[in-house]
C-alpha cells in the first residue's frame, strides 16, 4: 500500500479528536504523514483525546494540534504560522481535511415549547463552520504557497444534503453549500494542483451524529436500507480519505464519493 514516508507530507485536520476525523488521523499517520490537527474540546476530555494524541506520535510522524476555535481568523493565522517553518525543510501539505461537525440543529417548525424557532443567525454560523471555512483556510494556505504541487482538498458531506430529517435544515444547506464550493475550487484551483472533493459518508455513530435529533431512529433505518446491514464506521471513510491522497487518486477531481456501502440506492 502506498506510504507517504520520506516525502514530509503533512495534512490539517479540522475537527480532528474524534468521528471521521481522528480515525483519518490514525491511519495517515500509519501511513506516514505528519498531522496539524484542530479540535475545540472541553477541559474534562483533554485527557482521553491526548491519549489519542500520544498513540499518534508513536507512529513516527509529527503531530502539531491546537484546542482552539478553528472559525477565528485569529486561530487560523497562528496555526498557519507555526506551519510556515516546514518548508525549510521540504515540507508541504498535502491534505486539508474540512471534518467541522459545528451545526445549529433548531426546527423551522418546533413542536415542544422550549424548541427554539431556527433563525438567520442559526443558518449564518453552521454555513461557516461547516461550509465556508473550508474556502478560508485553502485560501490561507494559498496565501503562504504551503500546499503541495498536487495536494488535495476534502470536506464531508452527508445524505442529509438532499433529504429532510428532522432539526437538519441548517446543516443541509451548510452541505449542499459546501459540495457547491468543492465544485468550484476543482475547476478554479485545478491549475495550482489542488484537487477538491467531497466524502459523502454514510450515517456513522460519531459524537456529533448523536446530537441530532432522532438520531436513534435513524441509526435503525439506515442500518435496514444498508445493503450490508451496517452503519458506516469512521474507519470506512478514513480509508477513502487516505486513498484520495495517493498519487493514483490525482485525476478525481471535483467529485462527490459516496462511502455508505449501498446506503443511499435504498
Amino acid at each position: 500500500m502506498y506510504d507517504f514516508r520520506g516525502k514530509n507530507y503533512w495534512a490539517i485536520i479540522l475537527g480532528g479528536s474524534s468521528g471521521i476525523g481522528l480515525a483519518s488521523a490514525r491511519l495517515l499517520a500509519e501511513k506516514g504523514m505528519n498531522l496539524c490537527i484542530l479540535h475545540r474540546d472541553r477541559r474534562a476530555d483533554l485527557g482521553q483525546i491526548e491519549d489519542h494524541f500520544s498513540l499518534l506520535r508513536s507512529m513516527g510522524i509529527e503531530l502539531l494540534s491546537f484546542n482552539k476555535d478553528a472559525l477565528k481568523p485569529e486561530t487560523r493565522k497562528e496555526v498557519l504560522t507555526s506551519l510556515e517553518s516546514i518548508q525549510s525543510n521540504g515540507g508541504s501539505i498535502r491534505l486539508l481535511l474540512h471534518s467541522i461537525a459545528k451545526g445549529n440543529l433548531n426546527p423551522m417548525n418546533p413542536n415542544e415549547e422550549k424548541q427554539k424557532r431556527l433563525s438567520e443567525a442559526d443558518f449564518r454560523i453552521t454555513l461557516l463552520a461547516m461550509a465556508t471555512s473550508l474556502w478560508e483556510w485553502t485560501q490561507g494556505i494559498l496565501e503562504l504557497d504551503l500546499f503541495s504541487v498536487d495536494a488535495r482538498v476534502i470536506g464531508l458531506t452527508s445524505e442529509g444534503n438532499q433529504k429532510v430529517w428532522p432539526g437538519y435544515g441548517a446543516v443541509s444547506a451548510a452541505k449542499s453549500t459546501l459540495e457547491s464550493l468543492i465544485r468550484q475550487m476543482a475547476v478554479e484551483l485545478a491549475p495550482l494542483g489542488i484537487r477538491a472533493n467531497a466524502v459523502q459518508a454514510g450515517v456513522t455513530d460519531t459524537p456529533s451524529f448523536r446530537m441530532i435529533p432522532q438520531s436513534d431512529q435513524l441509526k435503525e433505518f439506515a442500518r435496514q436500507r444498508n445493503p450490508f446491514q451496517r452503519l458506516t464506521l469512521p474507519e470506512d471513510v478514513a480509508k477513502v480519505i487516505y486513498l484520495m491522497c495517493t498519487d493514483e487518486a490525482a485525476w478525481i477531481n471535483g467529485a462527490v464519493i459516496p462511502v455508505d456501502g449501498g446506503e443511499r440506492l435504498r
